[in-house]
């Protein structure tokens, strides 16, 4: 597991990879990447947080973003720019952790909340089910609005 923060620059930005090679360079000369990500990540979802995303694990993210992160060695290290289909990132490693079990402690919120939602869903289509079960196409209503709508 890594744990990284990145800089997005989506594709549809005008002059997106010179903006993302310009990052990329005031990152690697001491630039706040924190402050960078505030400033020109367009996620959404990271760049108010200087762009951490969290610990993220093999097979969760697009190949060349995931192939990048986990290459970098040592925290505080910096990506070359990296294309994906989302745009040019530019990624800090934070932290690094082996692969292995995480403790329950650290996953306990987050498997009660897939039980949580497990159990919601199925509740809900359980309820659902009598309903579709019961639901009978009436031809006849069918038919007089086809007739309708070509005349």
């Amino acid at each position: 597991r890594v744990r990284v923060s990145h800089i997005l620059i989506p594709l549809t930005e005008p002059d997106a990879r010179k903006k993302a090679d310009t990052v990329h360079a005031q990152a690697l000369q001491g630039g706040s990447f924190d402050a960078l990500a505030k400033k020109y990540s367009k996620d959404p979802g990271t760049a108010p947080k200087g762009g951490d995303l969290g610990y993220i694990e093999r097979g969760k993210m697009v190949k060349p973003f995931e192939d990048a992160a986990f290459a970098l060695g040592k925290p505080g290290d910096v990506s070359e720019v990296i294309e994906t289909r989302f745009g040019f990132h530019v990624i800090r490693l934070d932290d690094k952790k082996p692969a292995g079990q995480q403790p329950f402690a650290e996953v306990k919120e987050q498997v009660f909340q897939e039980v949580k939602n497990s159990l919601a869903n199925a509740a809900r289509q359980e309820a659902v089910r009598p309903m579709l079960d019961s639901i009978q196409p009436h031809a006849e209503a069918i038919e007089a609005f086809s007739a309708a709508e070509h005349h």
